[in-house]
């Protein structure tokens, strides 16, 4: 085993030549040319869920096998989300800045309760049914929906459409991963069907929110306040903002909350994805030692 993280790209390319498999993160891309010149791998493994960075048609046609564990940060992200929530709701940032700085105000403070709310959650995969779960107790109301999947209704959720979503949702929270197809899922038509003001809640990828429909859906009113772990101006490898002209406006804005793409980051989430990990590709090499 030996780790190439602390290689600059070029050589790191060059040591994958020896390599059956290999784990990986945002850092660059896993593109056609990459596979066509790695042919040897028998898998990826991405350390994560997204697999934004890995072209998986042409994985698929040279053979090599690519997995993820989006199973080992679930819980992570969804208390994560509760998180976010929770602090839109009761203006947490805001109180903790106010009393640090000597301001004690109480009614200009006054929060809103969960209790009693609709909770829309759109993709209900792992982490948008781990939510659910974590949302259980606060006696909720949670509508799901999903354009992949049908009759996951359960004691946890309500499986809706997304004219359900737009008609009752008080809380809509994003669990989608990143391609085509969802970027910018949330733009101006999308901000204009709700029926009623909303919280939104982004811990998926930046790139699903459209920045400057955000911005206005929020200082037009149709949403409350933004709790958002990824923003559309991150780097590819998460690590670091790009230089935009709507940054300022957005990380100034005083109804949006922020954590820097840290959802899934606790220690237990670490131990679970590379045990979620190991075994999936572990799995996969044994078997196609077998079959060869």
């Amino acid at each position: 085993m030996h780790d190439l993280s602390v290689l600059p790209e070029s050589e790191t390319r060059n040591a994958i030549g020896k390599m059956d498999a290999i784990v990986v993160r945002s850092r660059f891309p896993f593109d056609r040319a990459f596979m066509e010149a790695n042919r040897h791998l028998k898998c990826i493994g991405r350390w994560g869920s997204g697999l934004e960075n890995i072209d998986l048609d042409a994985a698929k046609a040279f053979g090599i096998a690519v997995v993820n564990a989006p199973e080992g940060n679930r819980q992570a992200v969804a208390e994560h989300a509760l998180l976010l929530l929770l602090s839109m709701m009761r203006h947490m940032p805001r109180i903790d800045t106010e009393v640090r700085a000597g301001v004690w105000q109480r009614e200009p403070n006054r929060g809103t309760e969960l209790q009693g709310k609709t909770i829309a959650i759109i993709g209900y995969g792992h982490t948008g049914s781990a939510f659910a779960r974590v949302l259980a107790g606060f006696r909720v109301k949670v509508l799901a929906f999903d354009k992949y999947r049908s009759g996951f209704s359960d004691e946890y959720i309500s499986e809706a459409t997304l004219d359900d979503v737009f008609q009752h949702a008080d809380v809509i929270s994003l669990h989608l991963p990143q391609s085509e197809e969802t970027k910018h899922y949330v733009d101006a038509d999308f901000i204009a069907r709700f029926q009623k003001p909303v919280y939104l809640l982004n811990t998926a990828r930046g790139q699903l929110i459209d920045a400057q429909a955000l911005l206005q859906g929020i200082n037009s009113g149709s949403i409350i306040c933004a709790g958002l772990d990824v923003l559309p101006f991150e780097t590819s490898s998460f690590e670091q903002l790009d230089n935009n002209p709507q940054q300022t406006a957005f990380l100034q804005h005083p109804q949006m909350v922020f954590s820097p793409h840290i959802a899934g980051w606790t220690h237990e989430a670490n131990t679970k994805m590379a045990k979620w990990l190991t075994d999936k590709m572990i799995y996969l090499l044994r078997n196609e030692k077998t079959e060869g």
